[in-house]
């Protein structure tokens, strides 16, 4: 399998955590298992290369399905595009993707994610309406559970989980759900990053505790920085009108100064939420 080069921008900057700081060089690629709730094809396998064994997720671009609203043949280079623009941004949200030629062809490669969340204090969960409001949580959407009983779906009060929330509202993120978001060793990482970055407002996220609330320092330099480097960091891989349509977000919530409020014409929660 040959991948391109890991980013290595602001390297010395980068947090200290296997899946920011893993290098995806060339090596062989063994598929060793399949993620059959995926949408997509996905597999997950070892790269296998001089410095020893990666696990990775391994997302083959001929295995992508057809979507109405999004270009196909993209989804590949838009998970890439949201690790580069994590990273460039200093958001780290991302775990290390590259593209790269595996055993179905050219497809994202990322490095896999070890979850070790506390099952006490989840990132996401869903609970009984009647035990609500939990204290350090949101709660973003109510619903019936298959007894008809009103549950919710909350999300921790959490500063990583919230810089998450600026980068999805940043790539117009139209799929974060609860499944897509991993605690590992003090960190959050977001994955499945396929269908960002769309010209037109799409965000569909569970992470609506923080809409209408203040950007503060750190956001804004995150803002700063996708917007000052994003052209040549992406160039490759959407196109100019994506990566204008980036650009006038970063510069909308920057004029705005706060997270987004969920809008109307387009849901607003992914389904499933999890």
């Amino acid at each position: 399998m040959a991948a391109e080069p890991t980013p290595d921008r602001h390297a010395d900057a980068r947090p200290e955590h296997p899946a920011l700081t893993t290098v995806l060089g060339d090596g062989d690629f063994e598929i060793t298992g399949r993620l059959t709730q995926a949408s997509n094809a996905t597999f997950v396998g070892q790269l296998r290369g001089e410095d020893g064994d990666v696990q990775c997720v391994y997302k083959p671009i001929r295995g992508e399905r057809p979507l109405w609203d999004f270009p196909r043949h993209t989804l590949a280079f838009r998970e890439v595009a949201a690790y580069r623009i994590s990273r460039l941004g200093g958001f780290d949200v991302v775990p290390v993707t590259v593209l790269a030629d595996g055993p179905a062809g050219t497809g994202s490669l990322q490095v896999w994610v070890e979850e070790d969340e506390d099952p006490a204090h989840p990132l996401v969960d869903l609970v009984p309406t009647k035990k609500l409001p939990r204290k350090g949580y949101f709660d973003v959407v109510e619903g019936l559970d298959r007894y008809d009983s009103s549950v919710s779906v909350i999300h921790a009060d959490h500063p990583l989980l919230r810089s998450m929330a600026v980068f999805d509202a940043l790539v117009n993120n139209a799929d974060r759900k609860g499944g897509h978001i991993i605690g590992s060793e003090g960190r959050v990482f977001g994955v499945d990053h396929g269908i960002c970055f769309h010209t037109e407002d799409k965000l569909r996220t569970i992470l609506w505790g923080w809409a209408g609330s203040p950007l503060d320092e750190a956001d804004i330099a995150h803002i700063c920085a996708v917007q000052e480097g994003a052209i040549d960091e992406i160039a490759d891989l959407l196109s100019d009108d994506e990566i204008e349509a980036l650009l006038l977000r970063a510069e909308g919530l920057l004029a705005a100064g706060e997270l987004p409020l969920p809008g109307g014409g387009w849901p607003n929660i992914p389904w499933p939420p999890f």
